[in-house]
């Protein structure tokens, strides 16, 4: 396979989800992923090391514009930074699909609706293996297909204030999970949020989609392998090769369609170190590659009652939407809360490094964990930059007004509930895990750089199949979506590309 028709870079939910799409299509497909397989070892299911000795995160450093270097919380394994996702495969709501009036300003709309895009959600949702429960969310759009399993239980702590909340008035819902959550206990009684997956526990883009892809012996995945940059033909209509570098040599391969899946930031990143006639990279007629950079406006929200032990294992099951579409009182939208994997002493001295560990415990312990989350609007100033080989992050947060108005309404939720003690924390830019935005699609290719099917305006033979084609960032969780639309794309390829 020295020049195959097809390479994929990058193996996390958009590039393997694409692979698993064009399985079966007789093409030769190479995969070309960076990081290397996961392996299993003690480190995977303990708190320390994951949360307070770093041991997973990546040996780059990213910098702020203008200001100081920072260890980003992206992840290089084969699988991508799915392999340590909370695995919420939830669908943006019908709404985010159209204009939406925020306090910081207007979401955009995609450039097509909910209705088109509904049978690739259900696909993706078969492909991952979804456990969920409909009629339960009064957000919930439709669903052609129902969940294929019922969702994962509520543990009693959790069971609890599902019902304290139901107690208010409010619409608590289970979260659409892509947890087998017997399997994943067999190999340790732990969450599994932002746990590294090394079994079968887990339904990420190595244990789902990529499996499905692989054994298509006609796709291959090579490992460390880096891209470096696009090579553009003489024309700069497509994409002639691309550069990477393995085991410290760099090799190049001339394929004849290029999926490019590396991350939202990463692929931004390559496209912009790529050589281009006006220096500007490629695909970037539009200037707009880098651009419109998202990625969550979230908090943490700790409800302690000293009195009550929370003795869950897991906690993650439980989501409310009821200020998702507007702030409960006629006014704009909020956001989605939902809750976090249950956190211990350790995960909180990550975050608090002064408190003795003593205290920590017992906050831990008696704390139903939160996680607030509000939508981040688009603005071409918020970007990611290359300089030479670093990434230069430049993030403007915008719509700070809805995460402030969640979090005031969840405190007052939450101690209506019982509990007295209500403690929230920003997340902060090192941790990009809903990193979007920065190669969107459109209808335009002045606005744009890749249209409805993401593929490039300017390269015929470029597709950016990963959270950078979204236009907008919405208030949930972002995996689905991308799957969804890599299906989708991987359907158009074999219908415009691979026919005979």
């Amino acid at each position: 396979m020295t020049n195959p028709d097809i390479v994929i870079i990058g193996s996390g939910i958009g590039g393997a989800t694409i692979a698993s799409g064009l399985a079966g299509s007789g093409a030769s497909i190479l995969m070309l992923e960076r990081g290397e397989p996961l392996p299993a070892t003690p480190h995977t299911r303990d708190t320390r090391a994951i949360f307070v000795d770093g041991h997973y995160r990546p040996k780059e450093m990213w910098r702020e514009a203008g200001g100081a270097a920072f260890n980003p919380g992206n992840y290089y394994y084969v699988g991508g930074n799915s392999k340590f996702y909370g695995a919420v495969l939830i669908r943006y709501r019908r709404q985010d699909f159209s204009e939406l009036e925020h306090y910081g300003g207007v979401s955009p709309a995609w450039p097509f609706s909910y209705e088109e895009f509904e049978p690739w959600y259900s696909r993706a949702e078969q492909l991952f293996r979804v456990r969920g429960a409909l009629g339960e969310d009064p957000t919930e759009p439709f669903h052609s297909i129902p969940y294929a399993f019922g969702p994962v239980p509520d543990e009693p702590p959790i069971a609890r204030a599902r019902a304290e909340l139901k107690g208010l008035g409010l619409h608590p819902a289970s979260l659409p999970l892509g947890v087998d959550i017997d399997a994943w206990l067999k190999d340790g009684k732990t969450g599994w949020d932002a746990f590294p997956n090394t079994g079968t526990g887990k339904v990420d883009a190595q244990t789902g989609p990529l499996v499905t892809a692989l054994a298509d012996r006609n796709i291959r995945l090579e490992i460390g392998a880096h891209v470096e940059y696009l090579e553009a033909s003489s024309d700069a209509t497509t994409i002639a090769a691309v550069h990477y570098r393995q085991n410290g040599r760099l090799k190049k391969v001339r394929p004849k369609l290029v999926i490019l899946s590396a991350g939202a930031v990463n692929s931004a990143a390559i496209l912009l170190r790529s050589p281009s006639p006006n220096g500007n990279g490629l695909a970037n007629r539009s200037d707009q590659v880098g651009r419109n950079f998202m990625n969550h406006n979230s908090s943490a929200m700790l409800a302690i009652d000293p009195r009550r032990r929370n003795t869950s294992v897991y906690q993650k099951t439980l989501m409310l939407n009821d200020y998702y579409l507007s702030d409960g009182k006629g006014g704009r939208p909020l956001g989605n809360v939902q809750l976090l994997g249950k956190i211990d002493g350790h995960i909180l001295r990550a975050n608090v490094k002064l408190a003795p560990k003593f205290a920590l415990d017992f906050m831990a312990g008696h704390a139903v964990d939160w996680y607030l989350m509000c939508e981040d609007l688009p603005n071409p100033e918020s970007r990611i930059m290359v300089d030479g080989k670093d990434i230069v992050m430049q993030w403007r947060r915008s719509n700070m007004q809805s995460l402030d108005g969640l979090t005031k309404v969840m405190r007052e939720n939450f101690r209506a509930c019982g509990y007295p003690i209500v403690l929230s924390r920003p997340f902060d830019k090192r941790t990009p895990s809903h990193q979007c935005g920065t190669v969107k699609m459109g209808d335009d290719p002045a606005t744009s750089p890749l249209d409805p099917f993401c593929r490039s305006f300017d390269h015929k033979n470029l597709f950016v199949v990963d959270a950078g084609f979204l236009p907008n960032s919405a208030a949930v969780n972002p995996a689905l979506s991308i799957a969804a639309q890599a299906l989708r794309v991987a359907d158009h390829i074999r219908k415009t590309e691979l026919v005979a």
